[in-house]
């Protein structure tokens, strides 16, 4: 089963990016983010069309998450990470997927460093790492899956003394990442490739694909369970040099 991850840009207006690249690359789950559509405009038809169903949680002008599955049902778990009943920000989507747990996510960018919205960034990873520890002690093929707006390691981004000072790169972010990792998850990128430079998204400005002058923020991790299943892990960096492209590029694994 090939997994796949998209941050859009906008999902709409980057439609024909995206089913472009859902014919060539044809993975059998996508999980998608940044929509900045409402719950209506999402374009259910072309979608299906495409061979995909779909469920989603849209946003007017932000966020927005979605999942897509071509051969398998898909089965909705949840589509507000617990924890907090007055956020109404769509940023996460739970779903089963041929027995597999799918946790699509697009976690709080956090800037300007420090601020409210660094504080929130911060209270959406307590309430991340409290549902991806129920997962694990559950035992279950789980995958958390999206963008989660954090560059793990130096290695992870072009030139890192600038970031130091960033939402994406503080020590707290980080530590929260290699705590998952402590917890069983398993960095799939860094699994196929440990010490490659792998990025996943690069800037529109100053010509930062061109320079490849990127960082790492798009993410698949697995549960104890899948680990022994990775068989590869990828991303397709060709997309991102489209006319009218997002500024992230899709990862994907392949998992038995």
């Amino acid at each position: 089963m090939k997994i796949a991850t998209y941050n859009v840009n906008g999902i709409n207006g980057r439609l024909p990016v995206l089913l472009r690249w859902l014919k060539e690359s044809k993975p059998d789950v996508v999980c998608l983010q940044e929509l900045k559509c409402p719950q209506e405009k999402f374009p259910i038809e072309e979608i299906e069309k495409a061979g995909y169903q779909a469920i989603w949680k849209g946003e007017k002008r932000w966020n927005g998450v979605a999942v897509l599955s071509k051969d398998h049902d898909i089965v909705e778990v949840q589509n507000t990470l617990p924890g907090d009943k007055d956020d109404l920000q769509s940023r996460y989507i739970e779903a089963i997927i041929n027995k597999t747990v799918i946790c699509c996510l697009y976690l709080p960018n956090g800037n300007p460093y420090p601020g409210e919205k660094f504080d929130y960034k911060l209270q959406w990873i307590k309430r991340f790492k409290r549902r991806t520890n129920q997962l694990i002690k559950m035992d279950l093929p789980a995958v958390l899956i999206g963008d989660f707006n954090i560059i793990p390691t130096e290695n992870d981004v072009y030139k890192p003394e600038r970031w130091k000072n960033d939402a994406l790169f503080t020590t707290e972010v980080r530590k929260a990442y290699q705590d998952l990792l402590k917890k069983g998850w398993t960095d799939s990128l860094r699994e196929i490739y440990p010490e490659e430079t792998v990025y996943t998204f690069w800037d529109y400005m100053y010509e930062s694909f061109h320079r490849n002058a990127g960082m790492r923020l798009d993410h698949i991790l697995l549960s104890p369970y899948l680990k022994e299943k990775l068989k590869n892990a990828g991303v397709d960096k060709k997309v991102r040099s489209w006319e009218k492209s997002s500024d992230h590029a899709p990862v994907w694994i392949e998992i038995d």
